[in-house]
């Protein structure tokens, strides 16, 4: 994040830091604007002023929503993106399976807590036998929103064939992750959330890296694909996007071999053969279709 102090921070996206808005032109949301290399600039990745971040929204500490637990009903809320939330699911991220007498009495006051630092730049309603969060539109948006547009928008121009934009965009929305997801909640609702969120990041990830290897930069991200094919073996892009690397490296000796050893490793742990894409990237690699 930026040095300046966020308004509001939890951990979604470790952490998540709902920020002012001010000062962020609708371009600036999408890390693109013109005249500028895609909204990214020097101490300011994510097109975001100085001092939009401070808090212009009652200018709260980041601290000033306590524990886990009021944390863990804002970030229930933000993840609903609008929707309404039950008092059911959210007793459920407080306390799991096994929720206190009064948990009831407990929410509405976890979720009391909330409405003084939010400060009107967003709406805490109750819903029923429920709560909606509604952002106030040009004073407050999350990094989890700044995040899904970005990757979104990063993957489309992946796919037209803008490789040099969706990888600045899609650094972009890297950039906001600072740390594994859900953090500073309770363990339910990390447990629950977690898995989806981190494989919204990883597919962005893979986005990203091929976009970097469409702009020419084989060498640099050899080292980078090789540690993510150690830390993620089974999953088959990260290993196909390395094949490609070695190739475009001119190693594409070093890709057959990460073709076999993926091929070893789905046999052994799954019991299945490589997929399409594994596949396919093999005969690339030995017609020579993917050298430099």
């Amino acid at each position: 994040m930026t040095s300046t102090t966020p308004f509001l921070e939890t951990a979604l996206l470790g952490p998540v830091r709902i920020r002012d808005a001010y000062g962020v032109t609708p371009e600036d949301t999408y890390g693109v604007t013109s005249g500028n290399t895609y909204g990214v600039t020097s101490g300011n990745t994510y097109g975001v002023t100085p001092g939009a971040a401070s808090g212009r929204a009652g200018g709260k500490a980041e601290n000033a929503l306590g524990g886990a637990k009021p944390r863990t009903v804002l970030a229930a809320l933000l993840l609903a993106e609008g929707r309404v939330v039950p008092d059911s699911r959210l007793i459920r991220a407080l306390w799991g399976e096994c929720p206190p007498a009064r948990a009831v009495a407990q929410l509405h006051t976890y979720a009391s807590r909330l409405r003084a630092p939010l400060d009107g730049a967003a709406r805490l309603e109750r819903v029923g036998r429920g709560y909606r969060l509604s952002a106030v539109e040009g004073r407050l948006v999350s990094d989890h929103l700044l995040f899904t547009e970005r990757a979104a928008l990063g993957g489309a121009l992946l796919r037209q064939g803008d490789a040099r934009r969706a990888a600045a965009v899609l650094r972009s929305a890297l950039g906001l992750w600072q740390g594994e997801a859900l953090a500073d909640t309770t363990e339910h609702l990390a447990q629950e959330e977690r898995p989806w969120l981190e494989e919204a990041r990883l597919t962005a990830l893979e986005d990203r890296i091929e976009a970097e290897l469409a702009t020419g930069l084989p060498h640099g991200l050899v080292a980078e694909l090789t540690g993510l094919v150690a830390r993620h073996p089974l999953r088959e892009r990260f290993r196909s996007l390395l094949m490609t690397a070695h190739c475009r490296a001119g190693q594409p000796a070093a890709a057959l071999l990460q073709f076999h050893s993926g091929r070893e490793l789905l046999a052994d742990r799954l019991g299945v053969d490589p997929g399409p894409l594994l596949t396919r990237t093999f005969q690339q690699a030995l017609s020579g279709e993917l050298a430099a």
